[in-house]
């Protein structure tokens, strides 16, 4: 059990340091970048996160109270963090702990409902 965990672990890094290592290795500085990858790295990013927001969304209960509200609420402290300190890492915690807080106490459904 013990000895198939550390292989497992060592094929992880190994895999790891390879997929991180791999672009450097194959476009150094004799080779240029292909546009279409250049292309990939641009619009690839914000396809993730619409895909990652409609995921977060997918199984919200608008037909019940709160009706969904603990969810735009955090969404909306993450997308006015973001546009105005542009630290992903604090508004993406800033919501989770916001929505978190939200759903814990109901303090949307004692006041609005």
């Amino acid at each position: 059990m013990m000895a198939g965990s550390i292989e497992i672990i060592l094929v992880i890094i190994v895999v790891t340091f390879l997929m991180r290592a791999l672009p450097f290795m194959i476009f150094n500085s004799k080779r240029c970048v292909p546009h279409f990858l250049l292309y990939l790295g641009k619009v690839l990013p914000p396809a993730i996160i619409g895909m990652l927001v409609v995921y977060c969304f997918k199984q919200t209960d608008i037909s019940q109270i709160p009706y969904g509200l603990n969810e735009v609420v955090a969404f909306l402290c993450v997308v006015v963090l973001q546009s105005l300190l542009k630290i992903s890492i604090l508004s993406i915690l800033s919501g989770t702990i916001l929505y978190m807080y939200l759903v814990q106490s109901h303090i949307l459904d004692k006041i609005l409902f």
